[in-house]
């Protein structure tokens, strides 16, 4: 197994490229037989994370029985059901046809399209069958990771005709057949396997440091909307409006940028402009309370005998 440091993901890897395959149809023993797929860990199921991390996919196939998510799919099951990863790798891949699939687990709390584009890249500078993660402790994460689809299909089928099926068998025997490159993502690989897993995934995701991104995140899933946006202008936007004007302003400035960005025509640049204007009419707005006159210019003189 080789060891490499993938570039980023500005190297023109197409998105459209790839298919996905998730397995979503374990029997979650260490949860107490519980839904994994269906736990929430900020405010959304493990499984619509995980399919959030890979919507540039041509095609993502679920493996498992079909239940509502956040995008559409296509389901596979394997034969018989709760036959293992490797069964329902098998079943998966019957629905592909990209010459590079990603595999992934339903229960990655923190994988994202930044690391899914690390993956993809590293694969296509390599020669090798395949990019996985690695978690801290160096032990490999064969469910988040890239593969040449036929290396795949060619090991499945060696491993199938050699046993009789792969019902059963454990993924450490795909991985023994193929030559693999790791690269390292702590956060990314974290998997949640245990109620004690799910506990750090949720109290991590309140952190300071990510609550934020967590959040804005979980309200496009949740809205349906797919758009990159400069948090910081609308948060810099946020605050001169409610010191400049008043604190409710801020929120109700927010949306009205929303909105004429969306008359607009949408996407990142008629939210930029838009939310440009308003600042600077904020801006504006504040300087002006420093130069408040005596007397209002409408103001009535008083002209009764006492006034003054």
């Amino acid at each position: 197994m080789t060891a490499y440091e993938s570039p980023g993901p500005g190297d023109g890897f197409a998105p459209d490229s790839y298919d996905a395959v998730v397995l979503a149809g374990g029997a979650a023993r260490r949860l107490g037989g519980a839904d994994k797929p269906g736990v929430r860990v900020g405010g959304r199921a493990l499984l619509d994370r995980v399919l959030a991390a890979c919507a540039d996919a041509r095609t993502t196939v679920v493996v498992a029985d079909p239940r509502p998510t956040a995008r559409p799919v296509t389901w596979a099951r394997e034969e018989p059901p709760g036959g293992g990863p490797l069964a329902a790798l098998g079943a998966g891949l019957l629905h592909t046809a990209a010459d590079r699939v990603l595999l992934l687990s339903a229960d990655l709390p923190f994988l994202d399209r930044h690391t899914v584009a690390r993956l993809l890249a590293a694969l296509r500078a390599t020669s090798t069958d395949g990019v996985l993660l690695s978690d801290p402790g160096g032990r490999d994460q064969p469910l988040v990771a890239a593969y040449r689809t036929g290396s795949l299909r060619r090991a499945l089928t060696l491993l199938g005709t050699e046993h009789g099926g792969l019902t059963g068998l454990p993924l450490r025997r795909l991985t023994a057949l193929l030559d693999l490159t790791r690269i390292t993502d702590p956060v990314a690989s974290f998997d949640c396997d245990t109620w004690d897993d799910i506990a750090t995934a949720r109290a991590r995701i309140r952190e300071h440091g990510h609550v934020l991104d967590e959040w804005i995140s979980t309200v496009k899933d949740e809205l349906g909307i797919d758009l990159d946006v400069d948090t910081g202008v609308l948060l810099d936007l946020a605050r001169d409006a409610a010191h400049g004007v008043a604190r409710p302003a801020a929120p109700l400035t927010t949306f009205l940028v929303g909105y004429a960005a969306a008359r607009a025509g949408g996407g990142p640049q008629a939210v930029a402009d838009a939310a440009h204007k308003a600042a600077a009419l904020a801006q504006r707005w504040a300087g002006e309370g420093g130069d408040k006159p005596d007397v209002a210019p409408d103001a009535t003189p008083d002209t009764r005998p006492d006034a003054g």
